[in-house]
């Protein structure tokens, strides 16, 4: 497999909506499969399609950083929330900043797995909080949505920085 490349906040890109996809082919196994390869690499615990320019609505997640098990999720849809949970929140695409995001404790998710069966999965806790971080990817949303402007602002100022910094 490969390690992909993850797009960086601000590229536009991010803000795309995936696509469901219609079939499940060898195709969508390998990206998956990347996807996967590419989230231990950046030692994330989920990533989306679109923070990978593929605009399909796939979500990989590390359930318990272990390599073995992990969920792929193809056309995630929310169908039951209930409760609230808030904690610091980080995303491979904007690294070194964190924020707290008001999330549901638990869901219930439908989505296919690779085999093209339909599942239905709940989740509470920080599974919970990382299935509705990714989904929000696929919709074109970034957990800095839920801030206020000046704190988005802030980290835009960081992100220029840290760009000047590597550029010299």
């Amino acid at each position: 497999m490969s390690v992909l490349k993850i797009l960086q906040y601000p590229d536009q890109r991010l803000r795309l909506i995936a696509k469901p996809i219609k079939k499940i082919t060898k195709e969508i196994h390998k990206i998956a499969n990347n996807m996967i390869d590419t989230m231990y690499q950046e030692e994330g615990i989920g990533l989306a399609a679109t923070q990978v320019n593929i605009q399909l609505q796939i979500i990989v997640i590390n359930k318990i950083n272990q390599k073995e098990d992990h969920l792929i999720l193809i056309n995630p849809k929310i169908i039951e929330r209930k409760g609230t949970v808030s904690i610091e929140e980080g995303c491979l695409s904007i690294p070194e900043y964190r924020a707290f995001v008001p999330r549901f404790n638990y869901i219930k998710i439908q989505a296919l797995n690779l085999n093209g069966d339909k599942k239905e999965i709940e989740a509470d806790s920080i599974l919970s909080i990382c299935i509705q971080h990714e989904i929000d990817h696929l919709n074109g949303k970034l957990f800095i949505d839920y801030l206020s402007e000046l704190k988005k602002e802030r980290i835009l100022k960081r992100i220029n920085k840290i760009k000047k910094r590597i550029k010299q």
